[in-house]
This record gives C-alpha cells, structure tokens and sequence, in this order.
C-alpha cells in the first residue's frame, strides 16, 4: 500500500516537531548548539532559534 502524500506530510510534522521537543530538552540540559544540531539533525540555524525562544521564555 502506498502512502499518500498528505499522510507523508503530516508524518514529517511530527517528526520535526519532535525533532524540536528532542532539542529544546538538550538545549535546557546545557548542551551546545552544535551538538544539538548534530543529534537532532536539524539545522544550527533552526537550534539557535529555539534557544533565542528558550531564552527569551525564561526571562519572561
């Protein structure tokens, strides 16, 4: 059976999503954005994104 395109679509959401949940956990841990990167696969631009929004909920 062949998966459609919008349930392939949804099951990469999630993944990122996931994907972020995983790095803003490391982030709070202490890890550096590189290593984040590496773990999560995603980008350094997107890990330094969380962090700005880590940073920037915890001063709220």
């Amino acid at each position: 059976m062949q998966e459609s395109t919008v349930y392939r679509s949804i099951q990469r959401e999630v993944q990122e999503e996931r994907d972020r949940a995983i790095a803003l956990n490391f982030l709070r841990e202490g890890l550096s954005v590189e290593m984040v990167a590496r773990g999560t696969g995603l980008s350094i631009e997107e890990v330094q994104q969380l962090q700005q929004q880590l940073n920037s909920s915890a001063q709220s």
